[in-house]
């Protein structure tokens, strides 16, 4: 594959490569970016209680300012390059997210959807600049290609993990596996010749949903199906720290012995083998024996006994608990917030502000879920307790059911038993 490092622009701006050589400290660090942004972005959630779509607009635009930063360098530099990196992982996850939870869209559909999509950048990018190599980003229309599909492979990543997931009904620790032996499997076959584009935008894919699983695993209580592994109960905002940590500690040293620049890296080690179409057509008749194998892997699982989605009409605690006692090992402060968003709710449904009413219904949802992680060990049972009634109230609001908004007197009920059980 040949190596263009450097480039005039239109203007006359001489530009080195822009992006890090692809080394072992460019995986360790994509797959750390990409745990912290999962989990990041869970804690705003939970902390800030600004729903989903808010949250996705403050990344958007925190993207848009570190993204114009990172345009403006003519060289790589690991700080902006990776704090992209990150807030990018967030953005694109987000947005998958939005799709599945706000507009109910299938994750077969967004993943067919992201993947045309991807399909569409990469063959514009072809056929503009001839190359879709990362070892050619020399100018500002190839970076600006290749930023726009690495937003596209983390909502593709996204979407096509938490499918399999949903299929399998895998547990965080054993969803690891699979990203993990399908980017170990691409490695071996790039190693025996495979195109090497080719495998590193398959491994990029990759890497997303292994971060997020790692990310889930570490953050997850250590609550499970008998037989399956738990979490280990760090909670979303340790699992942030430590990984922030890690990713601020490889970036200083990339940063300091700078072995992940492209030019000192060529300058300290043989130039690569030329391509062998024989070997890449081997190849790739390898990478089509992986996807056979994997999608009979993920059929095989699917038709296995696992726990998936409770069906709607299963979603009523078998507990009855008293008027506050559900709660009453969680932290005041976050059984404050959560009766908050439920009492606007419910005045806002009573005075027949619809919008207002499934909006803070949703809101409620997302502060819920993120706060899992965290109220789930204090008390299993009074957590499966408001979660069923929480589930009650979201039905009656259409989210994350497929049945049509209910009546305000039915959502007003049911929020009126929610608070009741919330003390």
């Amino acid at each position: 594959m040949t190596t263009t490092t450097e480039a005039r622009t239109r203007s006359g701006r001489l530009m080195l490569n822009k992006v890090p050589e692809v080394t072992i400290w460019f995986w360790v660090i994509k797959i750390l970016c990409t745990t912290v942004g999962e989990s990041f972005a869970d804690w705003i959630n939970m902390k800030l209680g600004v729903g989903l779509v808010n949250t996705a607009w403050i990344f958007t635009a925190v993207f848009v300012v570190v993204l114009a930063v990172q345009l403006r360098l003519k060289r790589y530099v690991p700080f902006p390059y990776w704090l992209t990196v990150v807030v990018v992982s967030v953005t694109g996850t987000l947005y998958t997210d939005i799709l599945t939870d706000q507009l109910n869209v299938p994750l077969w559909i967004s993943s067919a959807v992201f993947s045309v999509l991807l399909a569409v950048v990469f063959g514009v990018w072809w056929l503009r600049e001839r190359t879709l190599s990362i070892h050619s980003v020399t100018t500002l229309p190839r970076e600006s290609f290749y930023w726009l599909a690495v937003l596209v492979t983390f909502a593709l990543g996204t979407a096509t993990g938490d499918w399999t997931l949903e299929l399998t009904g895998w547990s965080p620790g054993v969803s690891v596996l699979l990203p993990l032996g399908l980017v170990a499997a691409i490695t071996l076959l790039w190693k025996s010749g495979a195109n090497p584009v080719l495998s590193f935008w398959l491994a990029y894919i990759l890497t997303r949903p292994l971060g997020a699983n790692i990310g889930d695993w570490l953050a997850s209580p250590k609550v499970a199906q008998p037989g399956e592994p738990t979490g280990l109960a760090l909670g979303t905002f340790t699992t942030s720290l430590v990984f922030l940590g890690l990713i601020l500690a490889t970036v200083i040293y990339l940063t300091v012995t700078r072995s992940d620049v492209t030019e000192t890296h060529e300058a300290t080690h043989s130039a690569p083998a030329t391509s062998n179409p024989r070997k890449e057509r081997t190849a790739l008749a390898g990478f089509g024996l992986l996807a056979v194998a994997t999608a009979g892997l993920l059929i095989w699982a699917h038709g296995q006994p696992h726990v998936g989605p409770a069906a709607e009409e299963d979603n009523t605690s078998a507990v009855q608990m008293a008027p506050g006692q559900a709660v009453k090992k969680f932290p005041p402060a976050k059984v404050a917030a959560l009766k908050t968003l439920a009492s606007t709710s419910l005045k806002d449904a009573r005075s027949g502000n619809a919008t207002g009413a499934h909006a803070a219904a949703q809101s409620l949802r997302d502060l819920w879920d993120a706060d899992q992680a965290s109220l789930q060990p204090l008390d299993q049972t009074g957590w499966t307790s408001i979660d069923a009634q929480m589930d009650q109230v979201l039905k009656t609001f259409g989210i994350d059911h497929s049945n049509p908004p209910m009546s305000p007197a039915q959502q007003e009920r049911e929020l009126h038993a929610l608070l009741t059980d919330m003390g």
